[in-house]
């Protein structure tokens, strides 16, 4: 659950960010400057990042936080399946206990989690 929940805190900074940057670009498009200053040798080394640009490093940061909670919800998922299967180990044929299951429930919950952030990174 926490990293349902890091995954929607995550996406929506990116999406304020997004926000902010293409709300500061259309302010800034619609500054008229004096003459002396748009025409001055400075002007032209500044970088422009067109929209296409933008969409690329979004669609790319995003992916990248995609593989970095895949890669930690990988690792809990391995975690909690080793506690299991020690568990399992001991206990042999007698009764599970209610631990055993809420392992195998958040083993479950990962595996969604990394599945369905594996079809997004598509």
């Amino acid at each position: 659950m926490s990293g349902f929940n890091s995954a929607k805190i995550s996406f929506l900074i990116v999406a304020v960010c997004t926000f902010v940057f293409t709300a500061g670009l259309t302010s800034a498009q619609q500054v008229q400057l004096p003459p002396t200053i748009a025409q001055s040798q400075g002007m032209h080394s500044i970088p422009v990042v067109s929209d296409d640009q933008l969409q690329r490093r979004l669609a790319v940061t995003a992916n990248q936080e995609r593989q970095i909670e895949i890669r930690r919800d990988t690792e809990k998922m391995a975690e909690l399946t080793e506690q299991l299967k020690a568990y399992l180990d001991k206990a042999g044929q007698g009764i599970v206990s209610l631990d055993a299951l809420k392992k195998a429930e958040q083993i479950e919950k990962l595996a969604k989690s990394v599945r369905s952030k594996m079809k997004q990174s598509l």
